[in-house]
């Protein structure tokens, strides 16, 4: 009996540390180290039947302020993407509105309301990063990467302009993780494994 509990903790700790590594690896992959004042945060929605923000587009409106920083707040233009897919009110107003009311964000804002897939996310958002020097998506880990592939795709010149967001924490949602990890590796199944690698780190 002790041998098997032994196994069982030692399996879930290794299941805790696989989802922690591969999306803390996710989070990596397809940014760079951009520079430059003007930045566009690029919050993406998620699925909501109801009239108010759930609790996953609740995160990721903290994870997109969040991802602002301190440094650049005024240079920086919040872009909430999702259209009325599980309800009659588009997911960037929903997104936008707990902003507003719930968290107090004052800054610039801007919505995208027509999307319904990553891929139309990003289409629709491209006018409103032509201006961005940075630019950061906001979304679970395996998502973000996703949609940071089709902008890859689709505008290669703004692709550069990557960087990092605030949507990886180590220990954030750690118990799901794994759950997160298995989801991500099946959604990010059409990546090439170029699209999948975070870049590799120069001496120097």
């Amino acid at each position: 009996m002790r041998c098997r509990t032994g196994l069982a903790a030692a399996g879930a700790v290794a299941a805790l540390a696989w989802g922690e590594w591969v999306n803390r690896r996710w989070s990596r992959a397809l940014v760079a180290n951009g520079g430059g004042a003007a930045a566009a945060v690029v919050v993406l929605g998620y699925k909501n039947p109801r009239a108010t923000a759930n609790f996953v587009n609740r995160w990721r409106v903290r994870a997109g302020i969040r991802s602002i920083g301190t440094a650049a707040e005024h240079e920086t233009c919040v872009i909430f993407s999702g259209g009325a897919v599980g309800s009659s009110v588009p997911e960037a107003r929903l997104m936008a509105g707990y902003a507003r009311s719930v968290l107090g964000f004052e800054g610039r804002v801007l919505l995208e309301e027509r999307s319904a897939t990553t891929w139309e996310n990003i289409a629709n958002v491209l006018p409103l990063l032509e201006s961005a020097d940075r630019i950061k998506i906001v979304s679970q880990p395996a998502h973000a990467l996703k949609a940071r592939a089709y902008l890859r795709r689709q505008r290669p010149d703004l692709a550069e302009r990557l960087v990092r967001a605030e949507d990886y924490r180590p220990g954030e949602w750690l118990i799901v993780k794994p759950l997160l990890a298995l989801h991500g590796v099946w959604t990010l199944r059409g990546l090439t494994a170029d699209e999948r690698k975070p870049p590799r780190r120069t001496a120097g």
